[in-house]
């Protein structure tokens, strides 16, 4: 059995997959790129357990990742507790598998180059993924597979901090859908909740209106990340949303190692 993993600057996340690529469990931790590989041992051999498994029953160990210092204690965790070499995402065995034509191939996100990779199985033609994390990003992946850019923009938790931070007078509030689709805000907690939403969803709306315009042909929207289920309940912005794309592709790059070696 895979135990796949995804390090995030939020969260990193944990995944179980079966041979057939099914993800059979999950599980996340804060990011924290000082926590030792014994402390993911104790954490995750209680959840393995609790979930009905146990730690020998995994015998492969992929990461993807966009925190260097993380990655040398996840290493350590494969070879330590699960008596195997971990793979990295986009290195020897774990090439990409598809072309990256950006300017600077180099420095693409290994989660956006893994959800390249999941968008391609889930959808034919040109495809948009919209990810919501600390950042937003948005992914163009054309017909043949291939990462072509895209756009970065502050994450919502992100923006919801820095003005809390930085305005003395506003309260730390959730992100959370306004009860009503007006703009028009009559409380300071309102007020604060109608911005951030609806403006993300403007923004949404709006690079989305500038890419496809730009593709020029039709486009199939993913989102993923634990916000995009909030922002389609309103929005009905996205063709599907997939919370497990980022684990689903690094699975897919698994299964495919020696092909894109």
């Amino acid at each position: 059995m895979l135990l796949a993993i995804d390090t995030g600057n939020t969260n990193v996340k944990f995944a179980l997959v079966n041979d057939a690529g099914e993800i059979l469990q999950r599980w996340r931790i804060a990011t924290d790129a000082r926590r030792t590989s014994d402390e993911y041992a104790v954490w995750l051999d209680q959840l393995i357990q609790m979930a009905g498994f146990r730690r020998s029953d995994i015998n492969a160990v992929i990461i993807a990742t966009v925190v260097p210092r993380a990655l040398h204690n996840l290493q350590l965790l494969a070879t330590r507790y699960f008596g195997c070499e971990a793979l990295v995402a986009g290195r020897g065995s774990v090439g990409w598998g598809i072309p990256l034509r950006v300017a600077e191939p180099h420095a693409v996100g290994a989660d956006r180059a893994v959800n390249a990779i999941a968008a391609q199985s889930l959808a034919d033609g040109h495809k948009v993924v919209i990810s919501f994390g600390t950042a937003t990003t948005f992914d163009y992946i054309g017909p043949d597979g291939s990462y072509r850019g895209g756009s970065i923009a502050p994450g919502v938790n992100l923006s919801l901090d820095a003005l809390y931070a930085a305005a003395a007078m506003l309260p730390r509030i959730a992100i959370e859908p306004p009860p009503n689709e007006s703009v028009i805000g009559t409380t300071t907690v309102g007020q604060m909740q109608i911005g951030i939403y609806w403006g993300y969803v403007a923004m949404i709306e709006g690079i989305l209106a500038r890419m496809k315009a730009e593709i020029g042909e039709p486009v199939s929207v993913i989102a993923t990340g634990g916000l995009a289920i909030l922002f389609q309940q309103h929005g009905h912005l996205f063709d599907r949303v997939e919370p497990d794309l980022t684990l689903r592709g690094l699975a897919l790059l698994y299964r495919n190692r020696d092909i894109n070696s």
